[in-house]
């Protein structure tokens, strides 16, 4: 009898030891669930038209007040919130899923604090008062996530307090860098038409209750709104002396909180001198017999002696280049194009079963005239707590002030046969595959920061696949322009570094990029405004590209002859928008 009650006992002392350690971590994962929603709902406090945007409704009737108490108390709760997720959070007690959540957060609420600490942008950066001005309106009555009583009565509390957010914003801007101020002046008109002309249309289909206070409140508004577009030209562009530059510390303690990079950056910027004349000399090869039925100037065979490698190669790239520039559309034709040369990529990955595609469509669509002079193209999607909606991809329409000059170099940069892959790369699938995916997993910390290298690194990996797949039937012209695609990622990753950690001036930037990289002079010039206005952005496409070849190569020796490069850019999508090296670890699992 006794033999048969001592296994029972261990067993019931097992029982009871695992239901103990499993309650608590259950304990624990409440307590982190917790102190996320606590942190996010501060979060949206301070950033009312951020929560709307992102479908977090409860701070609609509000906007963000960036008075100096409201920020230094913001400040210190940033502060409290990083003692609760380290100190009063055990990680180790976490189940695995939200462990890797607990690591994100760490970096979120430390980019939050970089941001009070570094960039300080309601005292530098006058385009983020521009996004609010855009944002806070529009956001409510653009979408029916609720009443249009409700939605109305909220956008009149808002209105309220815009004149005032105004105030704040002149008396809070010191010395931004100039070309912030200058991007917010061009992007001002923008601003004035939503709230002269679309903004009335929007109250019209409010009910006749809302529209009389919505309209004495907009009357109220617009002159504030004029009085600070004044203040830009005439009182802060004269003072927009700092510097644009972030310095060594400040942008690697960003890098490292964006990118959150498996491989160091030393490695990567060593990869990337590689990269820059392994891909310029593959160009070259793709040229070769391209040059030779191109009224060549030279005999590539026997070149002169007096050309060096280097010069060699940009003398024949550049002649190919100079041959197939003019094949184009025509300005009016610009965003339909892209609109079927989307469809025809999508139609080819489907037939060749590349990867798996989403049934939701994407819409192509101008951006708004508030929303440009950052960026060239963006794509818009749900909010993180909405759980459906549209993804749109904005494009820029040529602007109205383009002469011919700037016209005819930007179409001979974006010409029929790079267009194609800058869609891949940028639009479809491009980032919209990799975000759709993210959204159907249900951890609100990888839908709120989904890691951006991957992101923008994934469709990289995707362009070369359809270039070996047949696109275009095996036009040289397309390959030579999907190398060029490739080397700008890696060119934008070198600019990134040398622009913000050493003293790389525009010009050596622009004559890096157009004898370097045989960009036009304008996109060169757009290229340098991008990479001062958004830090960092730049590396993202790059280093994702690096981390997800080298899982890959890790992937193919776990797999052997079982390896499925369609299975294997699926695969990386399975998990959400992971950092890197966590992502790396449930790959090779």
């Amino acid at each position: 009898m006794r033999r048969k009650i001592i296994p029972f006992v261990i067993l019931l002392f097992v029982f009871l030891s695992t239901s103990m350690l499993l309650s608590e971590k259950n304990d624990e994962d409440e307590k982190f669930k917790k102190t996320l929603e606590n942190y996010l709902d501060e979060l949206w406090k301070f950033y009312p038209t951020s929560a709307t945007i992102a479908g977090y409704h409860k701070y609609d009737t509000q906007l963000e007040n960036l008075s100096s108490k409201s920020i230094e108390k913001r400040h210190e709760s940033l502060d409290e919130f990083n003692q609760e997720f380290v100190a009063k959070v055990d990680k180790f007690k976490l189940s695995p899923e939200l462990l890797i959540d607990h690591e994100m957060m760490i970096d979120a609420l430390d980019l939050e604090l970089f941001k009070h600490e570094n960039l300080v942008p309601w005292e530098y950066n006058p385009i983020f008062y521009n996004e609010i001005f855009t944002s806070c309106i529009r956001s409510l009555l653009s979408k029916e996530f609720a009443p249009i009583d409700t939605r109305a009565k909220n956008a009149t509390d808002r209105l309220k307090g815009l004149p005032k957010l105004i105030k704040q914003a002149k008396e809070n801007l010191k010395t931004p860098p100039q070309i912030f101020t200058e991007t917010a002046i061009k992007q001002f008109p923008g601003i004035m038409n939503f709230y002269k002309n679309e903004l009335p249309q929007l109250i019209e289909q409010a009910p006749e209750a809302h529209k009389s206070k919505l309209n004495a409140n907009l009357a109220k508004v617009i002159p504030a709104l004029e009085d600070y577009q004044n203040f830009l030209q005439n009182e802060l562009l004269p003072k927009s002396t700092g510097n644009f530059r972030l310095g060594e510390q400040a942008h690697l303690r960003l890098a490292r909180l964006t990118l959150q990079n498996d491989i160091p950056l030393q490695e990567l910027n060593a990869r990337a001198d590689a990269d820059y004349k392994n891909i310029r000399r593959e160009m070259f090869l793709v040229c070769i017999p391209l040059y030779k039925i191109m009224d060549p100037k030279i005999d590539l065979e026997n070149p002169p002696p007096s050309l060096n490698e280097d010069q060699l190669i940009n003398t024949a790239v550049s002649h190919v280049f100079d041959k197939i520039k003019a094949e184009h559309v025509a300005k009016e034709d610009y965003i339909d194009r892209i609109k079927t040369s989307t469809e025809e990529i999508k139609s080819f990955i489907i037939e060749n079963e590349l990867v798996e595609l989403p049934e939701n469509s994407l819409e192509i669509v101008p951006m708004p005239l508030e929303s440009q002079g950052i960026t060239w193209a963006c794509l818009t999607s749900p909010g993180a707590y909405e759980n459906s909606g549209a993804f749109s991809f904005q494009i820029t329409p040529i602007p109205e002030e383009w002469g011919e000059d700037q016209i005819k170099s930007f179409f001979e940069e974006y010409n029929n046969f790079f267009l194609y892959f800058w869609i891949v790369r940028k639009a479809y699938p491009g980032q919209f595959v990799p975000l759709f995916s993210t959204r159907k997993y249900p951890s609100l910390a990888r839908n709120l920061y989904p890691n951006m290298p991957l992101i923008k690194g994934w469709p990289v990996s995707l362009e070369e696949e359809l270039i070996f797949k047949g696109f275009g039937n095996y036009d040289l012209r397309l390959r030579l322009n999907q190398l060029k695609l490739l080397l700008k990622a890696v060119m934008d990753f070198k600019l990134e570094l040398n622009i913000h950690q050493g003293g790389m001036t525009k010009e050596m930037a622009v004559a890096y990029m157009t004898r370097g990289g045989f960009q036009t002079q304008a996109e060169a010039e757009r290229k340098w405004n991008r990479i001062i206005l958004k830090p960092v952005d730049s590396t993202c496409a790059y280093v994702g590209f690096q981390e997800i070849l080298d899982m890959e190569k890790e992937y193919k020796n776990l797999k052997g002859d079982d390896f499925s490069k369609k299975e294997f850019l699926a695969k990386l999508l399975s998990y959400g928008a992971l950092p890197i090296r966590h992502l790396k670890k449930k790959i090779l699992e």
